[in-house]
């Protein structure tokens, strides 16, 4: 036993509460090295009667570990708890004490999880679960207004510039909501639309305001009900971080220094607040001048940012908030942004930009979910960018599947492009299949999925500001094939409930053999997606003869071409599913 290995503490991914009879517990041992392990549960307070062996299963496995979970439900909404593990001839137990040959005489040491309070939870709303994301770039998504264009609007589908504009607008978005609902979009996420200088808006002049180049405060809450007219929920992009250059407070620090009442508002190193040798005397955005970080634990900032968290969602209708640079926002904000926009409408998504491991985000009082890069990365990896062999891709993913408690897992923002990316085509070098392999384990995948605005008819983009292109509306430039693929796919995933919310398990991903497999599901239904990652004809055996599988697109009895084996062509997959699951 490498009981160096194992590792567990009590709360965050390793002892959570999934709702409010049931927890999950895990622990991590080395990979292979334990035949099983139980946990044994009891109530402190009547620890002999009630103490348990529950039997524990590796949900996933990475390079180097194994990691066991069982879910319990605490009769009592309380729970102690220790393991026992078992390698050979040899079991081991372990409290919070350390290990030892024999079990725990009694409560002393224990692991603990006191009482079960829901309001502790991560509660994020059901809906997500559901939910496929859009990603929409608004002054390039359609002009359905020239009247508020601004000055020096370029023809539409010209080459963008870091600084140029093209007239997009919300109305522009109204009158392309067919195309959405078709597709079968049921979220929009809008990057900033509030009044800004640039065209991407991060550098927000006024919190409480739309750009008068997108509209008015009044077309957001006529697209909003339009949109939820459609069964399309909105998502809202905010930057509490740092405000713009032309934020009227800040206008006032730069022009009355230390005498402007709003010199605490930011973040001043020193006065006057001016750009010294290319660096501003003053914290901001990436040194950007024109981004000026607020002080966000000012109580007069914070009632300013509150007011408008609780204004976009309550008076106007938005269903939640994408929040820029979250990480680099005090905790004790979020948790008073949460209270404010939960209290405004209780099922809006809290959705925070991190980009790296965020569990201290998301322990119920902070975000619902956070920008899923570790997962892009991994797809990219493996599929466009080809830096890894499947095993690596199975392993990392793996790890991300264990960093979080499953409630964080089905609420998670799956992206693959965004505005701050080359576009998923262009990383997959313009081939088609590759860019489709992509999509397709994105919305086969537990979490929400989300789509750059463009990627379902086939438009690429090197970086910014190449991937912020205008959408392209001409049905001949647009590839009707691959908007098709996307239109089945979503079709497929909202249909069954199996490739939502259902397990995932890697059913082959090995080094050196690029055609990996996993399955997804539940109660009803088991999905089979087989992909072959390479130029070459790839092998996949099937776990069950081909009379247990049905083709999921087409819906006709799946033939395999040899016996049991499933020959795929070069970049090729096949979606099989069975109303047999458990086998």
């Amino acid at each position: 036993m490498k009981l160096e290995a194992v590792y567990h503490r009590p709360k965050q991914n390793w002892c959570y509460m999934y709702d409010v009879n049931t927890v999950h517990i895990r622990i991590r041992a080395k990979r292979g090295d334990m035949q099983s392990i139980h946990v044994f549960i009891a109530d402190k307070y009547e620890f002999e009667s009630s103490l348990t062996p529950v039997p524990m299963r590796v949900f996933a496995s990475d390079a180097l570990f194994d990691y066991w979970e069982a879910a319990v439900r605490p009769p009592n909404s309380r729970l102690q708890y220790y393991f026992g593990m078992t390698s050979g001839p040899r079991t081991v137990y372990m409290n919070e004490n350390g290990f030892s040959r024999k079990p725990p005489n009694g409560v002393a040491g224990l692991f603990e999880y006191p009482f079960l309070h829901y309001s502790d939870a991560l509660q994020a709303p059901d809906w997500v679960k559901e939910a496929v994301f859009y990603q929409i770039f608004p002054d390039r998504f359609a002009n359905g207004d020239p009247a508020n264009d601004p000055d020096g609007t370029e023809p539409w589908g010209e080459m963008p510039t870091p600084s140029n504009f093209f007239g997009g607008d919300l109305q522009g978005v109204i009158d392309h909501l067919d195309h959405l609902s078709v597709l079968g979009i049921n979220v929009i996420y809008f990057t900033p639309v509030f009044e800004a200088t640039t065209n991407h808006k991060y550098d927000t002049r006024d919190y409480m305001k739309v750009d008068p180049q997108f509209g008015t405060n009044e077309t957001m809450k006529q697209l909003v009900e339009a949109c939820h007219a459609r069964g399309i929920r909105v998502l809202l992009d905010a930057v509490f971080n740092h405000s713009g250059g032309t934020f009227a407070p800040f206008l006032d620090v730069v022009k009355n220094g230390e005498c402007s009442p709003y010199k605490d508002w930011f973040h001043i190193k020193q006065f006057p607040a001016l750009v010294h040798s290319g660096k501003p005397s003053y914290h901001a955005f990436a040194f950007e001048p024109h981004m000026p970080k607020l002080n966000t634990q000012h109580p007069e900032v914070k009632a300013y940012l509150l007011e408008a968290a609780r204004y976009w969602i309550e008076d106007i209708g938005a269903d939640g908030w994408r929040l820029d640079v979250a990480n680099e926002v005090d905790h004790r904000f979020w948790r008073d942004f949460r209270d404010v926009v939960k209290k405004a409408n209780k099922d809006a998504y809290i959705l925070g930009e991190v980009w790296h491991d965020s569990m201290m985000w998301l322990q119920g009082d902070q975000f619902d979910a956070v920008t899923n890069y570790p997962f892009t990365n991994a797809v990219l990896d493996f599929f466009a960018r080809r830096t890894i062999q499947a095993d690596e891709f199975h392993n990392r993913i793996n790890a991300q599947l264990a960093a979080y408690p499953q409630s964080v897992r089905e609420a998670a923002f799956n992206l693959l492009d965004s505005h701050d990316t080359p576009r998923l085509l262009t990383l997959c070098r313009n081939n088609k299949a590759v860019m489709k392999l992509a999509a397709l384990f994105q919305l086969t995948f537990p979490g929400a999925p989300c789509i750059y605005y463009g990627d379902e008819i086939g438009m690429s983009g090197a970086g910014d500001p190449d991937c912020r292109k205008c959408m392209e509306w001409e049905p001949a430039k647009q590839d009707r094939e691959l908007l098709e693929f996307y239109r089945t796919t979503i079709a497929l995933r909202k249909t069954y409930a199996a490739l939502r919310t259902g397990t995932f398990r890697f059913l082959q991903a090995e080094k050196k053999n690029p055609v990996i497999a996993y399955e997804r599901e539940d109660e009803r239904y088991r999905f089979l997606i087989v992909m072959n990652n390479d130029a070459k004809e790839g092998v996949f055996q099937l776990p069950e003869p081909r009379t247990h599988w049905n083709d999921a697109l087409s819906g006709g009895n799946f033939v395999a071409a040899h016996a049991d084996e499933l020959i795929l062509p070069p970049y090729g997959y096949k979606i099989l599913f069975s109303n047999q699951p458990g086998l």
